[in-house]
């Protein structure tokens, strides 16, 4: 082979070789392979995004079987293109309520609250899903049962429909739950945005009416906080106990007469110590006013005058004492002239005057004592006007009358207590109203309480013999007294004027004092 040859091959070859490295690279099939891999990307995270989303969804379908729709409520900000995403078969099981002219629900409306402009806030009114049509025609009896008894209205009330029934119910739940709008920022603001011509006129009603009450409350000196019912149920009663009434200073002898003054803070009590003690009531400290020192009496009874400015202190004298509150001074009255009795306690009468016992109003007065008999005497007259037989009696022991003058009380030393209508009584009729058998020995004191609704009755004889009895029913609570507290051999008990405090004196020279719960006054 030449020369040339040779150099026209190598020419050749080296000429292909700078067309081959000049010739630029095909872009299309790049961009085609890169668009390829990029696809390949999307559909493989598409797939895993609805693969995500069908496993959300069949964990809310699960929650919707399970808990139902209220757990799985629709997603704040959602449309309906937005939620109705994704396969067939999954939006034929999820779909978002828009019935109630497209209201939104209370969530979204919870939720967008801050956002809503005072056009949509007026527009939006929550409107009930669904009404059971039912409610007016059923009709629900609300005295069958004793916690349905206070939705009454009327006392004789017994038969309202279910709306109503719906209405008191919620009405009841307001009452006892009140709301905190107090604590709510332009809350009056909020709530008239977001009512309409009618509510703002009710409001504003409501507004006056409460203005005229106030204006009511500022006419009256009426109390103004009054319990709901004035009526003490029986079964129970709701007791506490307080620090002893003498507990600054205890009587070194037993205890024969405790007795609350008018105005319900001072209490007094006399013993056969002869001692004569004042304490002002407070159910905490009932702190030690005054006492006094009789030298030669042993106190058996004491009491206030009705207008409360003396107490009257006898004993098995023929004199008594009259100690005046206002002056502090201390009178001795007697012996009486011309008898002879070496004590007072006792009046001839067809047998012996055990028991005494005035009316209310002072004037007539109950004395009862060995032949079994209940006398009535005017003491504007000074003459008998009554005498009935208590019947099943032979030796009486205690009289009490009740406030108003409408009963009577009559106990026996064989334990039995009958009450009676006065009037009936009077009128000649015999029967008891109720007899009272609980306590097994002597009947010493009986005691109503200021609006006759407890009567309480005691012997002396036996540890813990008191009991109380609910006078509307004629029976006697069952807790009292109360188990596992020991009153010793109680002597004589008074009711506070309001009824809220109760003092019982024992043999061991205490006054056990009792929180009543049912009043609110002392």
């Amino acid at each position: 082979m030449s020369l040339i040859s040779q150099n026209a091959r190598t020419n050749a070859k080296k000429t292909q070789r700078e067309e081959h490295i000049k010739e630029p690279p095909n872009l299309e099939e790049v961009e085609d392979a890169k668009d390829s891999d990029d696809n390949a990307l999307k559909v493989k995270k598409r797939k895993l995004e609805q693969s995500e989303m069908k496993q959300v969804k069949e964990m809310k379908k699960l929650e919707s079987f399970l808990f139902g729709t209220l757990y799985s409520p629709v997603e704040f900000g959602k449309e309906d293109s937005e939620v109705e995403t994704g396969d067939t078969e999954s939006s034929d099981l999820f779909f978002t309520d828009r019935s109630a002219n497209s209201v939104l629900s209370v969530y979204e409306e919870d939720a967008d609250v801050s956002e809503e402009s005072d056009d949509d806030r007026a527009a939006l009114q929550r409107k009930p899903v669904w009404v059971d049509e039912e409610e007016e025609k059923a009709t629900i009896n609300i005295t069958n049962v004793n916690r349905l008894r206070k939705l009454r209205k009327e006392e004789d009330e017994d038969l309202i429909s279910g709306s109503e029934y719906v209405s008191r119910l919620r009405a009841q739940h307001v009452k006892l739950n009140p709301g905190t709008d107090w604590a709510q920022i332009d809350s009056r603001s909020r709530t008239d945005r977001s009512s309409d011509d009618e509510s703002d006129e009710e409001n504003e009603a409501a507004l006056n009416q409460g203005n005229r009450d106030v204006d009511d409350i500022l006419r009256t000196n009426e109390d103004l906080v009054v319990r709901s019912s004035s009526k003490l149920l029986p079964g129970h009663v709701e007791c506490s106990k307080l620090v002893d009434a003498n507990i600054q200073d205890p009587s070194n002898g037993p205890i024969n007469s405790v007795q609350f003054h008018r105005n319900a803070q001072l209490l007094l009590a006399t013993g056969l110590d002869r001692k004569l003690r004042f304490f002002q009531i407070d159910g905490k400290r009932n702190t030690k006013i005054q006492s006094i020192f009789l030298e030669d009496c042993p106190i058996r009874k004491a009491s206030f005058l009705p207008d409360g400015s003396q107490v009257i202190l006898s004993g098995r004298r023929k004199f008594f004492y009259s100690f005046d509150l206002v002056k502090a001074r201390v009178d001795k009255v007697g012996p009486l002239v011309g008898r002879e009795e070496k004590s007072l306690e006792n009046f001839e009468m067809n047998g012996t005057a055990r028991s005494l016992a005035f009316t209310e109003d002072g004037q007539q007065l109950l004395s009862a004592g060995g032949d079994g008999q209940v006398y009535h005497w005017d003491l504007r007259t000074m003459t008998c006007i009554h005498k009935g037989v208590d019947e099943g009696c032979i030796n009486s022991t205690a009289l009490s009358t009740s406030p108003g003058g409408k009963l009577f009380a009559a106990g026996s030393d064989s334990g039995i207590v009958n009450i009676y209508n006065r009037e009936e009584f009077l009128g000649g009729k015999r029967k008891p109203i109720k007899t009272v058998e609980n306590l097994t020995t002597k009947v010493d004191f009986m005691k109503f309480n200021h609006d006759s609704q407890i009567l309480a009755i005691g012997s002396n004889m036996k540890k813990s013999s008191l009991k109380l009895i609910h006078i509307p029913s004629y029976t006697v609570f069952s807790n009292w007294p109360p188990p596992n507290v020991s009153l010793s051999y109680p002597r004589c008990l008074d009711f506070s004027p309001g009824g809220g405090f109760m003092a019982v004196g024992n043999s061991a020279g205490k006054v056990l004092l009792y929180k009543l719960h049912h009043y609110q006054h002392a």
